[in-house]
C-alpha cells in the first residue's frame, strides 16, 4: 500500500495539518520527501504531566495495574524536608514494621529524574497510606482524601478511556496550547499505542527494546536519537513529545504508522526481525 495512504489516513478532516505538510514534504512516486531544515524548533517551558499535591509535585509510575508513588516525593511534601532520605530514615528506625518489611514495602521502579532515569523506592496506594501512618503532619488528612482519590480517578479511566482522554486534553488546554495541537498530540498517542501492541504480538517485550525501536524511527525521521533530540531542544526531564510543534507530531505519526503497516505486511517475528522494517517503512523521509 503506498506510504502516502497511511499520512491521508493520519491527517483527515484537517486540512490545516496537510498545509503544514505541503511546507516540509512533497510527493514523489509513493515516497514523501522530507525537508529537514523546515523543522522549527519547539521549545514551551512545561513541565510532565506529574500529579500535584497542595502546589507540591509528586512522581509516580503505573506498574501491574496500579499506581506506584515514590517514596521519598510523598516524604517530602507531607514533611517539608529539605532532605528526605534522611527523614525516610528516622522513619524506619522508629518504625519497626516497616523496616523489617522494607523489601516487600517498597518496590523499585523506573522513573525519570534530573540527571536521567533511575531506579526509585515506590509504593502502592495501600503501601503509601501505612507510610504515611508513620509521618506526623497535619497535611496526613487531606493527603489521604487527595490519594485516595487520585487512585479512583484512574480505575474510572481504565473502565473508561475517554475519561482519560477527555482529562489528558484539560490538561494540555490549561498549559495554553492550542486545540489543533492538542488533536494531533492525542492522535498521536493512539498511534503509538497501536505501534506498542503490534511490537508487544510479536514478542517485543522489554522496556530496552522499545527504547531501541523508538531511537531508530526517530533517526530515520528526524536524524536524532529522542535523548539527543531532547538535548538539542534543551529539555532533561521534559517529555519530548510535549515539546514538539505541529510538524514534528505529524512527522514522528507517521514514521510510527507506517512502522506498525509494515510490521504487519512483513509479518516481522521477535525483536530483530521487527527491527528490520523501521529502516524500509521511515525510508519515506
Amino acid at each position: 500500500m503506498a506510504i502516502l495512504s497511511i499520512m491521508d489516513s493520519i491527517l483527515t478532516r484537517n486540512t490545516s495539518v496537510k498545509l503544514l505538510c505541503q511546507k516540509v514534504g512533497k510527493r514523489d512516486g509513493n515516497y514523501i520527501k522530507i525537508d529537514k531544515t523546515n523543522l522549527l524548533n519547539c521549545k514551551m517551558d512545561i513541565n510532565n504531566s506529574l500529579v500535584v499535591f497542595q502546589g507540591k509535585r509528586i512522581r509516580r509510575v503505573w506498574h501491574n495495574n496500579q499506581w506506584y508513588f515514590v517514596v521519598l516525593d510523598i516524604v517530602q511534601v507531607l514533611t517539608d524536608s529539605s532532605n528526605p532520605s534522611d527523614y525516610l530514615k528516622k522513619i524506619r528506625k522508629r518504625d519497626e514494621a516497616i523496616n523489617e518489611g522494607w523489601g516487600q514495602f517498597v518496590t523499585p521502579l523506573r522513573v525519570e529524574t534530573s540527571g536521567g532515569a533511575q531506579n526509585l523506592n515506590c509504593v502502592n496506594t495501600e503501601n503509601a497510606f501505612r507510610l504515611i501512618q508513620s509521618i506526623p503532619s497535619k497535611k496526613a488528612d487531606p493527603f489521604k482524601r487527595w490519594l485516595a482519590k487520585v487512585g479512583y480517578e484512574r480505575v474510572q479511566e481504565i473502565e473508561n478511556p475517554e475519561i482519560s482522554m477527555q482529562r489528558m486534553k484539560g490538561i494540555y488546554k490549561s498549559k495554553g496550547y492550542s486545540e489543533e495541537w492538542i488533536e494531533k498530540r492525542t492522535r498521536g498517542i493512539a498511534v503509538r499505542d497501536e505501534l506498542i501492541k503490534e511490537w508487544d504480538r510479536r514478542g517485543a517485550k522489554t522496556q530496552r527494546e522499545y527504547a531501541i525501536l523508538t531511537s531508530e524511527i526517530s533517526k530515520a525521521t528526524f536524524g536524532l536519537t529522542p535523548s539527543q533530540y531532547k538535548k538539542f531542544k534543551g529539555l532533561k526531564t521534559q517529555n519530548l513529545r510535549d515539546h514538539m510543534d505541529d510538524i514534528e507530531l505529524i512527522l514522528t505519526m507517521l514514521g510510527e504508522a507506517t512502522t506498525t503497516r509494515f510490521t504487519r505486511d512483513r509479518d516481522s517475528q521477535k525483536f530483530p526481525e521487527i527491527k528490520n522494517p523501521i529502516t524500509a517503512s521511515c525510508g519515506v523521509f
